[in-house]
């Protein structure tokens, strides 16, 4: 076996720090033909950062704008005790709590590594996404209980009130989330930003349906049953969320990513003549990791094994991976691994 992670052959592939809101932006079906930006030597990363400073004031505009839209519902509803003005506030505030954390998590990203957090605090975007689908599941207890009581027991409401309110919800989420539109495919806290912003926008839309029903037909149960839609709506965004998170918080392979089709399009490369071992995990919600063993000739060169090396790294730049530890082998090497 010959082992390159060793002497002056070592692999020099080392977790650059990420700028603050710093993300990759690849897509699955994206072409050779574009532009390059990485550079070919070692320990260099293929990444597309996006627009950082348009990101950051979206984050910080939308926790503006929907925790100010939070408190217009809480008055609104406590005034004229609407439960679905008040389901939809605590939506929103879950929202607002969110995109907080989730630009917390970025601004962890930008800490460097060090010799006991070897990939820094990245990781740190995963849990908050994991965090962030929990917090809104949670919510659906409370919402749904208090819906069923005042199903039971409706009262009276004012229907152009929720309207009005429910108006400036779909205004105030419609424009935030259309802040998160250009990016939603870098980044799975930029996409959960985005799509439970149009979820609120269409709840908000709902709402004001069910005002002007309220208002012409004076049927108050609707109030109740339009926070159980709500608790609904939370349910379907949330659920791809939890999924998505909770895969890449047990270090399953990132959603996109299959690894048989990673180990065909490493075994096409001239020179490989198996690859085997394969390990592939997400070391933040942006970016990947891949550890495999690859079979060569037994005489192969190292000058052609670096190269080699080297073309298998840029091959897998294209399938999302951006960090590949590979463990070079010879075709009559004994390997000792389990699934070798």
């Amino acid at each position: 076996m010959i082992q390159l992670s060793r002497g002056p052959f070592r692999n020099y592939d080392v977790a650059l720090p990420v700028i603050l809101l710093q993300f990759v932006e690849h897509t699955h079906t994206h072409s050779h033909a574009h532009v390059h930006s990485h550079s070919h030597g070692h320990g260099h990363h293929h990444h597309h950062a996006v627009e950082l400073k348009s990101l950051n004031n979206a984050f910080i505009v939308g926790i503006v704008l929907n925790f100010l839209f939070v408190v217009i519902e809480v008055v609104a509803g406590l005034s004229i005790h609407s439960l679905s003005l008040l389901s939809d506030a605590g939506h929103n505030l879950a929202d607002v709590a969110s995109l907080a954390l989730s630009l917390f998590a970025f601004r962890l990203v930008k800490v460097r590594p060090n010799s006991k957090y070897t990939y820094g605090y990245k990781k740190t975007t995963i849990l908050v996404a994991l965090l962030n689908a929990g917090i809104l599941l949670l919510s659906i207890g409370a919402i749904g209980y208090e819906a069923v009581h005042r199903i039971i027991n409706p009262q009276p409401l004012p229907g152009k009130t929720i309207s009005l309110i429910a108006g400036i919800g779909i205004v105030i989420n419609a424009l935030t989330a259309l802040l998160f539109l250009r990016n939603k495919d870098s980044d799975l806290n930029i996409k959960s930003a985005f799509l439970h912003l149009m979820a609120d926008a269409i709840v908000s839309a709902g709402l004001v349906v069910g005002g002007i029903v309220i208002f012409y037909t004076h049927l108050y149960w609707i109030d109740a049953v339009l926070s159980l839609v709500i608790a609904a709506v939370i349910v379907v965004s949330t659920w791809n969320l939890l999924k998505a998170s909770l895969r890449l918080s047990l270090d399953g392979v990132p959603e996109g990513i299959d690894l048989k089709n990673v180990q065909k399009h490493v075994e096409k490369i001239k020179g490989v003549e198996d690859f085997h071992h394969i390990h592939i995990w997400a070391i933040s919600t942006t970016e990947n990791a891949l550890t495999g063993h690859v079979v060569v000739s037994k005489d192969a060169t190292i000058p052609q094994l670096e190269a080699l090396k080297h073309e298998i790294k840029h091959a897998l730049l294209h399938l999302n991976i951006q960090h590949a530890t590979l463990e070079m082998e010879t075709e009559n090497a004994d390997c000792k691994e389990p699934d070798c």
